[in-house]
């Protein structure tokens, strides 16, 4: 992976207070292999792209992996203490260990294997700040999607799934220099 994406990716963060702020909340939940995914990463690179202002998000999306309890009512527990820490956002916890089965997978063996099986590539990225301080990532696709703008199916995704999940998105109204393609060789047209 380019060092010169990855570097970009964590300056981009670093110099995000909110975001830095919202990834220290979810460190201090000491969960298991735990990251924030998909729009929190992806809306703000593409807002960055764009030369945007933080464009709004339906909510923050926290994976982490924990074979230990896979109930639904622990996801909910934590989503309501974070609740109370920031009643502001709508925060959507999931603990990916349990998560194949709805998928129809085989079991995941960590968030990395879990997030390759997201829609897009693009989207297919999760940070967290670690303990030292520092950002780390996972992005089974590599970053280049991402700050090319291009949005791309992942290959474990239902096609049809993708398609219905772009026209819904509507993401070429807020980010004009997307690129979107519907399968691996043709662009999206709106």
């Amino acid at each position: 992976m380019p060092e010169e994406l990855e570097n970009k990716l964590i300056d981009i963060i670093e110099s995000d207070k909110w975001m830095t702020n919202i990834l220290k909340i979810v460190r201090d939940l000491n969960l298991k292999d735990c990251w924030i995914g998909a729009g929190f990463i992806r809306n703000k690179v593409w807002d960055e792209k764009h030369g945007k202002d933080r464009t709004e998000l339906n909510d923050i999306d926290i994976i982490y992996f924990d074979k230990s309890n896979l109930t639904k009512k622990f996801d909910l527990e934590i989503e309501s203490k974070l609740r109370n820490l920031n009643p502001k956002l709508n925060w959507s916890v999931k603990n990916q260990a349990r998560m194949h089965i709805r998928n129809g997978h085989k079991q995941y063996t960590d968030c990395n294997k879990a997030i390759s099986f997201w829609p897009e590539t693009a989207t297919s990225i999760a940070v967290r700040l670690n303990f030292k301080n520092k950002i780390e990532y996972i992005a089974p696709y590599g970053l280049e999607d991402l700050f090319n703008l291009l949005v791309i199916p992942t290959p474990k995704f239902d096609l049809t799934i993708y398609k219905n999940r772009i026209e819904k998105k509507n993401w070429k109204e807020k980010w004009s220099k997307l690129e979107i393609k519907t399968g691996y060789n043709t662009v999206y047209k709106t």
